[in-house]
């Protein structure tokens, strides 16, 4: 047996994720409920200017990375990147929509939002402690 880095997720690695995924939570009784999201703004020259990606799994909804073009911050598109994945998940089964970000990064932002501070685990930098959140989402 061999341990290597794969460059990237090609289908036989998300095959084999998704079958042992689905085989572990059938034998805990749990529904994997899996969906992958990424979720892209454009300008009106079709250049990208934000991105959101994460992942639905059993319950609930984790927002993986939140990206904004430079020249756009402060402008709302983060919150409506943030917006269309609630959107896009709420009343289909999943309860919260969970998060990590660093202290440099967008604490505030998130809880401006109304996702609450489950954990913050402290750092010697304070920018780089790391922020647990979660939000409900609607049934």
């Amino acid at each position: 047996m061999i341990i290597k880095r794969a460059g990237e997720v090609d289908d036989r690695i998300g095959d084999f994720i998704h079958k042992e995924f689905v085989f572990y939570g059938e034998q805990n009784n749990v529904v994997l409920n899996y969906d992958e999201f990424c979720f892209v703004a454009e300008d009106d020259d079709g250049n990208i200017v934000g991105v959101i990606t994460g992942r639905a799994y059993y319950n609930e909804v984790h927002i993986g990375d939140l990206i904004v073009d430079r020249n756009c911050r402060r402008s709302g598109l983060g919150s409506r990147l943030v917006g269309a994945v609630e959107d896009a998940y709420k009343g289909k089964g999943y309860s919260k929509i969970t998060l990590t970000t660093f202290g440099f990064q967008a604490p505030d932002f998130y809880k401006k939002l109304g996702y609450e501070i489950e954990f913050i685990r402290e750092d010697d930098d304070t920018k780089l402690s790391k922020y647990f959140l979660s939000k409900r989402l609607p049934a």
